[in-house]
């Protein structure tokens, strides 16, 4: 049997940017490709804004808000989140949802909560984890760091052809102003702010298809291990 490498050796590689860049799609894309596990740190957080909404805990409430993390019961099963035992992907995708999920975002004690569960995703062969602060915070060591963007009007027309092909109402312009008020806020805020980890990658998504922004990150990571 080929012995497993020790924790801080499983490899990692981080997708981290902001809304709509396109990096849920390439972290499931480049798991797929090359075997890995997925993280998608950002469901977690809606998760969490989500079961907030259920059990009516504010949005300001940073201590409530933690305890909560503590106690959700989440699941992750062949693509599908789970909260509770009970399959709520759509539910987690819905606009306010994601509003509510960024503003939860900015308590350093829900953040410091969901830490430990998003280290325990790295198993082997390998984990692919996109979000917004994975390179920075979450695996400082990743072999490779990639930071996508995109600018703010090609992640509106995305996340507007997100919506209506899964059947919610959206107003492009609507879109185009929360992503924008998005990213001042999660690049302001004290905790994690949104920015590229000083070691990572840079790679702009807006003229590129989903299939060359694959296959530009499993370049870069075959690039750095030849021999895995």
């Amino acid at each position: 049997m080929k012995p497993t490498r020790p924790f801080h050796q499983t490899p990692v590689i981080t997708i981290d940017g902001p809304t709509a860049s396109g990096k849920g799609t390439v972290a499931a894309l480049v798991a797929a490709q090359l075997g890995f596990h997925l993280l998608d740190s950002g469901a977690l957080y809606r998760l969490t804004a989500l079961a907030s909404a259920r059990y009516q805990v504010a949005t300001d409430d940073a201590d409530a808000l933690a305890r909560l993390v503590g106690d959700l019961r989440i699941t992750f099963r062949e693509g599908l989140a789970q909260l509770d035992g009970v399959d709520v992907s759509s539910e987690i995708r819905a606009e306010e949802i994601g509003k509510r999920a960024s503003a939860i975002a900015v308590h350093t004690p829900v953040r410091a909560a969901l830490v430990a569960r998003q280290r325990a995703f790295r198993k082997e062969p390998g984990l692919v984890a996109d979000g917004r602060d994975m390179g920075t915070v979450i695996f400082q060591d990743a072999a490779l760091k990639v930071f996508l963007t995109a600018s703010a009007e090609a992640r509106a027309a995305r996340r507007h052809k997100q919506l209506i092909q899964k059947g919610f109402s959206a107003n492009i312009d609507d879109l185009l102003r929360d992503l924008r008020e998005r990213d001042a806020r999660d690049s302001q805020r004290t905790a994690a702010p949104l920015k590229p980890a000083a070691d990572a990658k840079l790679l702009d998504t807006s003229a590129l298809s989903v299939d060359q922004a694959v296959g530009q990150v499993v370049q870069w990571y075959q690039a750095l291990t030849p021999h895995a």
